[in-house]
């Protein structure tokens, strides 16, 4: 697996796990939590290892709660990585995907089941998992669980556990709310902190430019051009503004795929799956995906939005610079909010933000003055006198003064035939019928009046033909 020796959360976790106690942890992100819990759990459920092909005999006795699905698939694989040459069974629960596969495992009997809450709970329902024998309980990223909002399912879930387990709570920082939950659930843990919390690894390299909004693009373009980068993640605030940025980055060309929440469990993993075979240059997505995703060698994050909460900084950063390596952070900052929330920032992080400046190449391409998101308008090359029509927006003063310039030029060319502008098809000879006045026709008998006019001609007096006479009925008594 390549490991030549443990990181800091490693070394002081897994002798605490082996000796059986509870587990409160905060690292940061990348620093190798899922071995500093899997292996160490792997180890103490040896006893309960057999080849038997009885379900009864392989119960769940380890549960992994995570907050996403993407970081609950790698999770499970790294799981299944490090159980390879033992008999201990694994699955793997989340939304997003049939409960039919999913239930067909949980029917063989698993040892170890790493799943979101909301998913186990249907399987819960579903009489499908049975948790009375767990023996031990992860919740990884249990801030962002709190965030998500899964405290009730938490709850819900634990209440199906035996009272005596151990608990490992791991979690980039500890806010109000998780010291609340650990001391809700965890007894007598053992607390590690392998860094200061909230603290964002020192390999990473942190940027912040003031960049106008509609020169997010352009800086984005510039300093992947400086730097020299092939992949990047880039993160933004909304579902939308993923999707929109996405498609003006392929347009723009670079290879890129959006990641949110609104995509396919599907379409999510073969997002992730291309960026790692390097078939995309850009991930851009939401804060989806910025807790626990490992891709090595990605390097750098660009904040193209700050985000809203200020620990996701944190989070979003971290998916650079990871087990030791070099990484970039940029954050582009415009006006409004984003002083406000940059300001909440250098808070939690306790560092004071230096706002620099980013000066544009001019052989950099205009690309901010299309707006924040391309909206369709084409773009037009500058050819033979003409402006470029991005300048322009369509009918700007560039295409005036092209057309100016061209009527100068057939003045002084006496003789010559006009030049064309080769960008345009040439325009189709016009037919003169189309330029006569409207001349009704005359006609000499009503009935061959068009219909349209003949209905329009005012109803002869009398009873309508759609109305029909009122029925006649006898009278009792003769009025007056």
């Amino acid at each position: 697996m390549g490991y030549e020796s443990m990181t800091p959360i490693q070394a002081q976790a897994i002798p605490v796990v082996l000796a059986g106690k509870d587990v409160m942890g905060a690292a940061q992100t990348g620093t190798g939590k899922t071995a500093a819990f899997a292996l160490p759990l792997l180890q103490r459920m040896m006893k309960h290892d057999n080849a038997s092909t009885s379900p009864a005999r392989h119960p769940v006795r380890a549960l992994v709660l995570l907050p996403t699905r993407e970081l609950a698939d790698q999770v499970a694989q790294q799981v299944k990585l490090y159980s390879k040459y033992t008999n201990l069974r694994s699955a793997v629960v989340f939304g997003g995907m049939d409960m039919k596969p999913q239930t067909l495992e949980l029917k063989k009997g698993v040892e170890i089941l790493v799943a979101t809450p909301g998913r186990l709970l249907d399987h819960i329902e579903a009489k499908n998992a049975v948790l009375n024998q767990v023996e031990y309980v992860v919740l990884d990223e249990a801030d962002r669980m709190l965030d998500i909002g899964f405290l009730p399912d938490l709850q819900r879930i634990l209440s199906h556990l035996p009272k005596q387990r151990t608990t490992l709570l791991f979690s980039a920082t500890f806010s109000p709310e998780i010291k609340r939950l650990a001391n809700s659930y965890l007894q007598n843990p053992v607390t590690i902190e392998t860094a200061r919390s909230n603290a964002t690894a020192s390999t990473v390299e942190q940027h912040f430019y003031s960049v106008p909004e509609d020169a997010k693009r352009h800086a984005l373009h510039q300093i992947l051009k400086t730097r020299g980068m092939k992949q990047a993640f880039v993160f933004v605030n909304s579902k939308l503004g993923c999707a929109r940025l996405a498609r003006s980055l392929e347009r723009e060309g670079l290879k890129t795929a959006a990641l949110h929440g609104d995509k396919s469990q599907d379409e999510r993993l073969k997002a992730l799956d291309a960026f790692k075979k390097g078939e995309v240059d850009l991930l851009v997505c939401t804060d989806v995906a910025a807790r626990g995703l490992d891709i090595k060698d990605v390097p750098a994050v660009f904040n193209f939005d700050i985000p809203f909460n200020a620990e996701d900084y944190v989070h979003r950063i971290g998916r650079t610079g990871r087990a030791g390596a070099e990484g970039l952070a940029v954050t582009f900052v415009a006006g409004g909010n984003d002083a406000r929330l940059l300001s909440d920032i250098e808070k939690l992080i306790k560092t004071k933000i230096d706002l620099e400046a980013l000066e544009f190449d001019e052989d950099t391409p205009d690309i901010h003055k299309q707006g924040r998101f391309n909206d369709g308008r084409r773009m037009y090359s500058q050819e033979d006198g003409a402006s470029d029509y991005r300048h322009s927006g369509g009918r700007g003063e560039g295409r005036r003064d092209g057309r100016a310039e061209g009527r100068g030029s057939r003045d002084d060319s006496a003789g010559r035939a006009p030049r064309r502008d080769y960008n345009r098809p040439a325009p189709a000879p016009r037919d003169p019928f189309f330029d006569k006045p409207y001349e009704a026709p005359a006609i000499a008998d009503a009935s061959a009046m068009p219909s349209w006019e003949a209905g329009a001609r005012p109803a002869s007096r009398g009873i309508s033909a759609n109305i029909k006479p009122k029925r006649k009925v006898a009278a009792l008594f003769k009025a007056d």
